[in-house]
């Protein structure tokens, strides 16, 4: 069997799905007997290591004058978005069930087509606003005690 190129973002999206379980139960684990802030600043100086060393193993580091002043400015939007998402969720998650907490974290899918939709004039056909619905009460069901 042959992967069409164009496919093999699926690929990468199941994996980041099961990593992201993972992530879900490895931090509720970890978070039991620490701050939930403090579990977050080592989680992520461990992504940093991790990351600076395939950049570097792979030779992807490149000038950082090369970097256009917009693609710096949306990245460190998107680097403090994810900060302020990973103190919620860590903290969601000392308090809550992991069982619980990752569904209602993954609602961020329903926004997700949202603000694509809105903001980045993504199309979107009736199947797929079935699934976001389907998704939302989904989120609902597993969050209601």
């Amino acid at each position: 069997m042959t992967i069409h190129p164009h496919s093999t973002w699926i690929i990468w999206a199941l994996m980041s799905a099961v990593f992201a379980a993972l992530t879900a139960i490895f931090a509720k684990i970890g978070v039991a007997n620490i701050n939930s802030d403090l579990a977050t600043f080592i989680r992520t100086v461990v992504i940093l290591v991790v990351l600076a060393s395939i950049l570097a193993a792979r030779g992807l580091f490149q000038p950082l004058n090369s970097i256009t002043p917009r693609t710096y400015l949306f990245l460190a939007l998107s680097g403090l978005a994810t900060g302020a998402s990973w103190i919620c969720y860590f903290r969601a998650l000392q308090l809550g069930d992991a069982a619980r907490v990752a569904p209602v974290d993954k609602l961020s899918v329903v926004l997700v087509a949202i603000f694509g939709v809105t903001f980045l004039n993504e199309e979107l056909r009736l199947a797929n606003w079935l699934g976001i619905a389907l998704i939302a009460t989904g989120v609902v069901l597993v969050a209601w005690r």
